[in-house]
């Protein structure tokens, strides 16, 4: 799939690549005690060796170089050329092999069906305006009983504004697939060398909870556990991301597994 949206999403997030955005940052020193505690904290995969893993809007260099270590046959799929690129040099640096494929993740022509045995998709889906048609195409490509992890952002807070000096406030209406990018048109980028720069955004949309957990249900998806993000315990300073975190959860995680169509 090729328009408007996913043009736009590619070149900005090949910019963020290109900033050196934390999510870009291949992981080069796993091992794969620490590659699992990063891939499955709850312990919910299980074994997952000579298993077809897809890593979905995952590119990095990161989820797919932990999976690989523990063994997994590994698929990632992302729309940036450039976040692809970092998912083959962490493979290169660990010598192992991966498949790397550019694509939307709302059209996965190029991954035949039914072909995964778990499929990981860290927080992406916020980038495209729906989800029935990526959620869809996941159900296509899981083998009957596979487990899918998808993260997306607390629908609830995604509009908050920035601190106020007394709290963070809800100011905008709650509506499925409402885009946020005017709200936050850029992203303030930590370098590696400490340096900030404000990057473009990209595209992004809300999506609410009923919308989510029902379209998993109507293809064929059974929730097996959900989990929210939260700040590490300790003092923080107010309007700190530190703080955001613990008051506002910014994101959220379903586990599933899929039982049929």
């Amino acid at each position: 799939m090729s328009d408007d949206l996913s043009a736009t999403n590619r070149t900005r997030w090949n910019a963020l690549v290109d900033a050196n955005v934390e999510y870009s940052r291949p992981m080069l020193d796993l091992t794969p005690d620490s590659a699992r505690t990063y891939v499955d904290p709850l312990g919910l995969f299980g074994d997952v060796r000579g298993k077809q893993v897809l890593c979905l809007a995952s590119g990095g260099g990161q989820q797919s170089v932990a999976f690989a270590l523990l063994g997994a046959e590994v698929t990632v799929y992302d729309l940036s050329d450039k976040q692809l690129e970092r998912d083959r040099q962490a493979a290169a640096h660990y010598g192992l092999s991966i498949r790397a494929v550019q694509g939307d993740m709302r059209q996965l022509d190029a991954l035949a069906s039914p072909s995964f045995d778990l499929v990981n998709h860290p927080f992406s889906i916020n980038f495209v305006p729906k989800v029935d048609a990526v959620i869809a195409e996941v159900a296509r490509v899981c083998r009957p009983g596979a487990l899918y992890r998808l993260d997306w952002s607390n629908p609830f807070v995604q509009t908050v504004d920035d601190w106020n000096g007394s709290g963070y406030l809800l100011r905008h209406e709650y509506i499925d697939g409402r885009e946020t990018t005017a709200l936050f048109p850029t992203w303030s980028v930590d370098d590696q060398a400490g340096n900030k720069r404000d990057v473009q955004s990209p595209r992004e949309f809300v999506h609410t909870f009923s919308t989510m957990i029902n379209t998993l249900a109507s293809n064929g998806f059974a929730i097996l556990r959900a989990s929210e993000s939260s700040g590490d315990e300790g003092e923080v300073v107010p309007g700190t991301w530190q703080h955001y975190l613990r008051v506002c959860v910014p994101y959220l995680t379903l586990w599933s597994r899929y039982m049929s169509a």
